[in-house]
Order: C-alpha cells, then structure tokens, then sequence
C-alpha cells in the first residue's frame, strides 16, 4: 500500500524482499506492525543484522527503526546505538555501491538468509560486489552455501549474469556454532535480458554434494548410499559428491547435510537439501532430502518454487520487452510478492495454463513486460 510517496506494510513477512524492491525502485518503504502481538515484539537480531549488511552495501541509505527511541543511520557501517527491538522501520533507499564487504552473520539464520536479497541487487551495483559474509552455511531455514552456489547462481546465468560470477565456500559452519566462511563475487550489467524460458524437457542427470563436519566421515558416505538406494530407479547419470571438511575449515560444530540437485535436457535446475537432526540417522536425512527432490520434480515448470521470487523480479527488470517463464504453482510467498512488484513497478504479470490441451498439467505460464530497468549506479562508476 502505497502512502504519499512512502510505500507501506504491516507484518514482519516477506521483509527481505521489500527492502530489496525498495532499493532498486528508489521508492521510500515503511513496515510497521513488525510482530506487534508477539511476547517478544520487533525485529530479531538476524533482521537487524539484514539492515546493516543492506547499510554497507548501499551508499546514502537512511535507516531508521522506531519503538520508544530511534536509531538512524545514513549509509554508515556502525553498529546499531537502540537496545531495543523496533515494531517499526523506515528505509530511504541510497544507491548499490558495492566493492569489497565483511559481514559477520548472527548465528540465528544462516548465511543463505543473507546471500539471497545481495544476489538480487548485486547485478546492479556500482562497482563489483565481493562479500565475505562469515556464520552457519547450512540449517533448515534457508538456502544452503552449496545449493546457493550449484542452483542460484546459474538462475543469473540464464539472464546474462555470468562472467566473475562465484561463490566460494571457503570454511563449513554448522549450528549452532557456526564458524563458516563465505566468498560471494558479482558482476555488474547495465541491463538485464529477457528471459524466454518455456520448456522444461526431461531429467538428465543428477548431482548432489554430502558433506559432513567434526563428525565421522563415513555418515558421508552413508547418506550417499542411501540417496542412491532410490535415485537409481530412476535415472543412471548420478554423481554424489563427498565433502569431508577438517581442522579449521570444519567450523564449530558438529554436523552434516546432503543437498541434491536434478538438471533436465533444457538446463531447468530443480533441487532439495536436509541436514542433520539430534537422533537421526544419516540415512533417514538422504531419503528425507532424496523424496523432497523427486516431490519438486514432480510439480514440474523450468525454474522450482525456491527460485520463483528471483525469476520474477529479473523478468521485471529485463528489457522492454515480453518475458516468458514457465512456473509451478506459485508459493503463498510468491503471489505476495507479485502484488509487492504492483506496489514498487506497476508491473502486472499474465498467469495461464502452459497445456491448454493437457487438462492434468499444473504448470503455470509467466509472462510480462519487462521495465528496461538500467543499471545508472555504473554509469556514475
């Protein structure tokens, strides 16, 4: 909703992607609300933290968060001076300035918490971004280093985002210690292209990466054998890769996880991950991670329901011209942040039937004209 010339919200969901979208529309966002009927109202510390990284990323951004006092920052990297929680904040976007960053994450989320609202506005930053961003590479919240670094990325690609792109996972860090240690290297563009993505062809290979930190080195191989117990009914070309981490390289934590990760004849990325639990057998988390791949290959499109936002907004931002996306059923996130990019860009998006003529096909069709959004940060560079 949109009040004079400050967008607004109520609530603490979707609060990456509103500030994201308010930073490359320019656009004033309030979000007030922020879990007001919670015991423990305001934001959390990984939100705040979300703030600040945003801070030292932008040049000229105006932060302030609002409860009984204020904070107020423009375009600093001090630490916050409120010790109170805010039920409320007010950013006023600055320019994408980019350049080499250090961010030490809270070990309440995980790194992949923080790395997906900077992939979304580092294309179109002043200067290249390389952040180093240190915390939890894996957890059950949010999108692994590894699937970040094997699926995200090659999301960009498909947009003309690929040269210097990387992401380096130099230390693994597993809760609740933490202790890893990320690299995230980005190009800049001027413009975005227009994506023509509509047919999803057949599963051809399947990849995955079994990783395990401070504990035996044979969960690794345990989880890779139980994963391959029901992925070779399907498909021979499988290669599950194990990661052994030692010493310092291995974080603070005891821990493993098994990301997987199926690509098709026309290059559609579809992926799927669990980690370790208390109590749980390597083997329950490779079938637990294997049935979520097969679950999100069955729901079909080109581009899987963890990836459907950052789709979406590169479309909007392609070049004056119709994009074209062949989607799953879109996620309770999904629609919501469709009707955020009406509120920033006026962008509307024509949903329909992929199949027409196959009445028992779920994909969806994404279409919609792209704003011919330019990168102006690099032209003042």
């Amino acid at each position: 909703m949109a009040a004079g010339s400050v967008i607004q919200y109520s609530g603490h969901k979707c609060f990456r992607h509103r500030l994201v979208l308010s930073i490359l529309s320019g656009k004033p966002v309030k979000i007030h609300g922020i879990r007001s009927d919670d015991k423990n109202p305001g934001l959390r510390d990984f939100e705040v933290s979300l703030l600040r990284l945003l801070e030292k990323i932008t040049n000229g951004t105006v932060i302030e968060i609002s409860v009984t006092g204020a904070y107020v920052s423009q375009g600093t990297a001090t630490g916050l001076l409120c010790t109170k929680a805010g039920t409320a904040i007010l950013l006023k976007p600055g320019i994408i300035a980019g350049g080499p960053l250090v961010h030490d994450c809270p070990l309440s989320r995980s790194v992949g918490y923080f790395l997906e609202p900077v992939i979304m506005l580092a294309p179109f930053a002043k200067r290249p971004i390389q952040l180093t961003l240190r915390g939890i590479t894996t957890d059950d919240y949010d999108l692994s280093a590894d699937l970040i670094r094997t699926v995200t990325l090659p999301h960009l690609q498909l947009f003309g985002i690929s040269d210097g792109l990387e992401l380096r996972i130099k230390k693994r860090g597993a809760p609740p210690g933490g202790g890893g240690e990320v690299q995230f290297l980005c190009p800049i563009v001027k413009q975005v292209k227009t994506l023509n993505f509509v047919e999803s062809g057949k599963i051809k290979r399947i990849r995955g990466i079994s990783h395990a930190v401070r504990v035996n080195p044979q969960f690794s191989n345990r989880m890779i054998e139980a994963a391959r117990s029901i992925l070779n009914r399907y498909i021979p070309d499988i290669y599950l890769h194990s990661d052994v981490y030692k010493g310092e390289e291995s974080g603070k934590s005891p821990g493993y996880a098994l990301s997987l990760l199926a690509e098709s004849t026309t290059s559609v990325l579809f992926c799927s991950e669990a980690t370790s639990k208390p109590g749980v057998a390597p083997e329950d988390i490779a079938l637990q991670a294997t049935r979520a791949l097969l679950s999100e290959i069955s729901k079909g499109g080109c581009v899987d329901q963890k990836h459907q936002s950052l789709v979406i907004l590169l479309m909007v931002l392609g070049s004056e011209d119709v994009g074209r996306c062949r989607m799953s059923q879109p996620t309770p996130q999904t629609i919501q942040f469709l009707r955020d990019i009406r509120d920033y860009f006026g962008t509307y998006f024509k949903i329909s039937p992929a199949d027409p003529t196959k009445p028992d096909s779920s994909d969806l069709l994404y279409s919609c004209y792209g704003t011919g959004y330019v990168n102006a940060n690099r032209d003042l560079a």
